[in-house]
């Protein structure tokens, strides 16, 4: 008797418990991937928890991140970023441009996202993050009035701010830079953290032709993306020659403009660069003007930045002779040099 009843039960509790889960088809996997660049155990757990319903797959992932995002980012709050990128987005480096936003002006900017390591400083997903980042303080920026050439972004406001795609500028996305750092907290598990944002917006000079504004840059120690690294440069560069918009219509002119941009731009990223010029009174080698232009090809005679700039406008007819150059020419104007960590680092001095 009690061995019938132990067989009924077990019959009865196996198909009880018999009933599967659906299991989850290995493509749908893969379409969810690749959607979303989550792991392969989250996408079959999203995917399960959503009977296979990519759709509501997506819903799920994105309450989870949320969720799992905020209570990593508390986990790791304490924690010490000391890597990471500085990136650089340029969307309108100025006089003669053809191609970005500003017809003729200015827009640019430059941001410092911090990791924990090395490791996840050189993932592609928080190269792509960091490159957003700089394009939405460039995109969002306004002209100040100031008269200092760079301002710093508030951060608080870039962090409110809707993060703009780097590759799809146009497209419309729900995150906001700080939903988009924490998101990345709970993908790679570290701490992230943005230091610091600066920006650059300089209009085009309605009311002078003979003057121009160019914008050079360098990112050195580029992984995927070239326009970000351990180092990053800005400068601000005037040019003022009668002769300025025929110039700037001939290709031969903008392509050597360019070179010279870029030469500026690895001089003040390899050397100690902390000013434009020395001071009235001394002679100081951390001064840009004063270094001898080791990055420029042409520089065959160890002339100095100052004498170079002199010279190249010289020969490509920005001035026609030396004493014009006073009144005319070629100037760096202002720039910014940001190193990785160095702001962070210097916290922990103090």
């Amino acid at each position: 008797m009690f061995a019938s009843l132990r067989s009924a039960a077990c019959s009865s509790s196996c198909r009880v418990y018999s009933t599967e889960v659906p299991k989850v088809p290995v493509k749908l996997i893969g379409q969810l991937r690749k959607l979303t660049e989550v792991s392969m155990t989250k996408a079959r757990e999203a995917l399960s928890a959503s009977n296979n319903d990519v759709t509501l797959a997506l819903e799920w992932l994105q309450k989870d991140l949320i969720t799992s995002g905020a209570k990593k980012a508390a986990k790791v709050e304490g924690r010490f970023t000391g890597e990471g990128l500085i990136s650089t987005a340029v969307l309108s480096n100025g006089s003669g441009s053809r191609q970005g936003l500003g017809h003729g002006g200015v827009r640019a900017a430059m941001v410092e996202l911090n990791c924990e390591t090395d490791f996840v400083g050189r993932n592609e997903l928080f190269g792509r993050l960091a490159a957003d980042i700089a394009h939405t303080a460039a995109f969002i920026s306004e002209p100040t009035g100031s008269e200092t050439a760079f301002h710093e972004f508030p951060l608080d406001a870039l962090n409110d701010a809707p993060l703009l795609s780097q590759l799809q500028p146009n497209t419309q996305h729900s995150a906001t830079v700080g939903s988009a750092i924490r998101d990345m907290i709970a993908k790679v598990g570290e701490k992230i953290s943005l230091a610091r944002a600066v920006a650059l917006v300089e209009n085009a000079p309605l009311t002078q032709g003979n003057v121009g504004l160019r914008l050079a840059s360098y990112s050195h120690g580029s992984i995927t993306i070239p326009t970000q690294g351990r180092i990053g440069s800005l400068a601000l560069i005037a040019l003022k020659s009668p002769r300025l918009a025929q110039l700037l219509a001939i290709e031969a002119f903008q392509t050597d403009l360019a070179r010279l941009e870029r030469s500026l731009a690895r001089q003040i990223v390899g050397f100690k660069t902390t000013s434009v010029a020395s001071p009235v009174t001394e002679r100081s080698e951390n001064a840009l003007y004063d270094q001898q232009f080791m990055m420029f090809p042409d520089n065959l005679s160890g002339s100095t930045v100052r004498e170079v700039l002199m010279r190249w406008a010289l020969e490509k007819g920005l001035v026609l002779s030396d004493e014009e150059f006073s009144s005319s020419g070629l100037a760096v104007l202002d720039f910014k040099k940001w190193t990785v960590g160095e702001t962070t680092h210097a916290s922990t001095l103090q």
